[in-house]
Order: C-alpha cells, then structure tokens, then sequence
C-alpha cells in the first residue's frame, strides 16, 4: 500500500473518531448532574487517541506501508469478525459467556490450543467481570447468567 493508502486509512479512522466521539457526547448526564468521570469519558479519550493516530496517519504516512495478503488478512478479517460478533453477543449471553467465547478463539487463532485458549477465556472473563461487578462497582450484562 503506498502512503496514498495510509491517508485514505487516515481520513476514514478520523471519521470514525469524530463520529465516536459525537456519539459519546450524547449520553445523557448521570443522576444527579454532571461529574467529571462520567459514561462519557472513556469513549472520548479513546476518540481523541484515534483522531490524534489518524491524523499522524494522514500527515506521516509510511512510505513502503504494505498490507498483510493470504493467511495474514485471512486472520485478520477472522478477528474483526470475531469482535463484531462479541459486540452483537454481548448483551443476550452476557460478558462472562461471550468474553470467553471472543478471547478464546482470537486465543486460538493465535495459536493456542483449544482447550488451554478457552480456559484462558474464562478466567480472564471472571476476572474483569468480578473486578468491575464488585470492585468498581460498574455493572457488566449478566445475559443468561442472570440470576432472578
């Protein structure tokens, strides 16, 4: 890909963080009035690191810049595939479920056997559930795990 590509890649991931952001921008304030870590603040640190990334991209381009082909971009469109999946599943089954399912089987992917990679999914699935649920009291979806 020639830097003419990196700019083309540049303007698009710029879109997308200007239309993150905006997005961000329009959750309605927390119970209470404004505070200065709200729901919104993630979201916007993240599309201020992707504007500052992309416009870095538009205006430093690679200049022998070359995109993965064959199995390379084979697993990379798995991946991405993988991860808009997790997005869709995330609230029907819940993070516990659908963390271990994308973490073990990008963990597959790279190379990890199945068993270990999907062991390696739940653990890691248990353990943010638990510290986010219990420790920083932020609510992740139960999904079917839910208890009534």
């Amino acid at each position: 890909m020639t830097s003419l590509g990196d700019r083309i890649l540049g303007l698009g991931l710029l879109v997308l963080a200007v239309a993150y952001g905006w997005a961000a921008q329009q959750w309605p304030e927390p119970f209470g009035g404004a505070e200065a870590v709200g729901p919104d603040t993630f979201p916007t640190i993240l599309a201020v690191v992707l504007v500052a990334g992309s416009l870095y991209l538009m205006i430093k381009p690679d200049p022998d810049a070359r995109w993965p082909l064959g199995k390379s971009a084979l697993e990379l469109v798995v991946s991405l595939v993988v991860l808009v999946v997790y997005a869709l599943l995330l609230e029907p089954l819940g993070f516990v479920i659908a963390t271990t399912l994308a973490v073990g089987t990008l963990s597959w992917r790279m190379g990890a056997a199945p068993q270990r990679a999907f062991l390696t999914g739940l653990v890691s699935a248990v353990v943010v559930f638990v510290l986010f649920n219990y420790g920083l009291s932020l609510s992740l979806p139960a999904g079917l795990l839910e208890v009534n």
